[in-house]
């Protein structure tokens, strides 16, 4: 199995399974995790698979392949080719697993503000994240960096440790210190 890092195409909204369905004609290697979610329609309640991070497809090719990745149809463009904007083959393997694990992920917008957390134990072992809610189990957002999305894990609170914390009081200032003048 190859251990490239995964690239990140960014697609036309809700054409991830169809752009999906188009690289696996052209045999390149993609993935796009789905969720299942509940949907109550007029007549009945369903049950929908939906892309965790909507938009995005996976893919891992060769520099050969990637005139036909970028020209397939519903692929607006590939995030750029800095090392930032790859997803590692951990990452990826970590959200299969959780899946397949039953693990309860959901698509969450991106958060600013929040305690840092590490996840310790299971699938997500060491990954950090942002706490949101706290209840009888603690909902994380994990990140994946490198399109700038997250997405919630429950997990119980007796599974995270603190990342960093600010000394209650202190108040950093969001402005830099003017010269000639001494900070106390």
């Amino acid at each position: 199995m190859r251990q490239d890092p995964w690239h990140v195409l960014h697609v036309i909204a809700n054409h991830e399974k169809r752009v999906a369905q188009h690289l696996a004609v052209r045999s390149v290697e993609h993935y796009v995790p789905l969720y299942r979610m509940r949907s109550q329609w007029t007549d009945r309640s369903v049950l929908l698979e939906r892309p965790l991070f909507a938009g995005y497809v996976f893919v891992r090719f060769s520099s050969r392949e990637r005139l036909s990745v970028i020209s397939t149809p519903g692929v607006l463009h590939l995030l750029g080719d800095s090392a930032g904007s790859e997803v590692s083959c951990a990452e990826l393997d970590r959200i299969r697993q959780a899946l397949a694990g039953g693990y309860t992920l959901m698509p969450h917008p991106w958060l600013e503000v929040g305690t840092r957390v590490r996840v310790r134990g299971g699938v997500f072992d060491g990954v950090e994240g942002v706490v949101t809610e706290l209840r009888r189990q603690c909902s994380v957002v994990l990140e994946l960096a490198a399109i700038r999305q997250c997405f919630s894990l429950e997990v119980g609170i007796d599974q995270l440790e603190r990342v960093a914390t600010i000394p209650v009081g202190v108040v950093p200032s969001p402005f830099p210190p003017r010269r000639g003048v001494r900070q106390a």
